[in-house]
């Protein structure tokens, strides 16, 4: 995260999230490298080399998320049992405690993949954010719904440009086990109808060796590659509104690929809180809930700035 960086959009008017993504306590290796890759998940709005120390407190970091626009808390701990994952609003809360029932790192992800992709300009935007099965009525679910809602910025579909939109997060919840499966993709298009040696050559800029061919549709058709091209999904297929590059070009017909990047979570929310990490307990796993009232929900959504006083 820049100093410099802009804290409003300039075309909507509305504040940009910002975070700070640290560990309460000691980690072993893997949930360091967990906190790393939610790091990078959250970029470019959050702190990628925020450096922590042994005696800082969550005071400290308060008063440095002030300054920067810092918007949430995400926190990694560990206890004997399991590990934990708290997403807090700043800076007066609600706080909202999942337990990390399972977890996979990026390194992880790409290692299962044989083709694994990340662009070196993946995380240059935001990913955009969506929640399904959240829609059951119950109040501490339409919490954490406001609460993801707001933790990236906003888009409007009216001026959004599409080759922004590079990364997307998926959360799934399940009523039956009450579990959050939480996913990270990337996005990628591939014009319909196009083979992969022709797409290959557009993309790459290079000229093909045609040394050893009679002729140039020998290059075109050479190892079957000639009318190849990967299954098109109609239901996963778009109409393009602008050009997005050399092979994806405005009023096009582009299929929709979703590639897995990592890190990957199986998350249960076990109780929310109405500060930062502090507070009364408006919910909980365990069978206490409190009416959420809609001072609460309103806080998770606009997190409204108010004076820290510390003693």
């Amino acid at each position: 995260m820049k100093k410099n960086q802009a804290t409003v959009d300039h075309i909507t008017g509305d504040k940009i999230p910002k975070s700070f993504v640290f560990a309460r306590g000691k980690l072993p290796g893997p949930l360091r490298m967990l906190q790393m890759d939610l790091r990078k998940l959250m970029l470019p709005y959050t702190a990628l080399k925020l450096r922590e120390k042994k005696r800082n407190n969550l005071k400290d970091f308060l008063n440095v998320a002030g300054p920067m626009g810092v918007t949430h808390f995400l926190i990694l701990s560990k206890t004997p049992s399991a590990p934990y994952l708290r997403v807090a609003r700043t800076p007066q809360g609600p706080t909202l405690t999942f337990k990390i029932q399972e977890y996979s790192l990026a390194v992880d992800v790409a290692k299962s993949q044989l083709r694994p992709r990340c662009p070196h300009d993946l995380f240059t935007n935001p990913p955009l954010i969506v929640l399904s099965g959240f829609g059951t009525g119950e109040q501490h679910l339409k919490l954490t719904t406001i609460m993801f809602q707001n933790i990236f910025p906003a888009i409007d579909i009216n001026t959004v440009k599409l080759a922004s939109c590079q990364r997307i997060v998926l959360l799934n919840y399940n009523k039956d086990t009450k579990l959050v499966d939480f996913r990270h993709y990337s996005i990628r298009l591939q014009p319909v109808g196009v083979s992969r040696r022709i797409r290959k050559f557009v993309q790459n800029h290079q000229v093909p060796d045609l040394r050893n061919l009679q002729d140039v549709s020998d290059f075109i058709t050479k190892a079957g590659y000639g009318s190849e091209s990967e299954g098109d999904d109609e239901a996963a297929t778009v109409t393009l509104a602008s050009d997005i590059s050399r092979v994806n070009r405005a009023s096009t017909k582009s299929a929709i690929k979703l590639q897995e990047i990592g890190p990957r979570m199986t998350l249960q929310l076990m109780k929310i809180e109405e500060g930062l990490c502090s507070g009364g307990t408006i919910f909980s796993e365990f069978g206490y809930s409190k009416e959420i009232d809609e001072i609460a929900l309103g806080s998770a959504s606009r997190g409204e700035e108010a004076p820290i006083e510390f003693a």
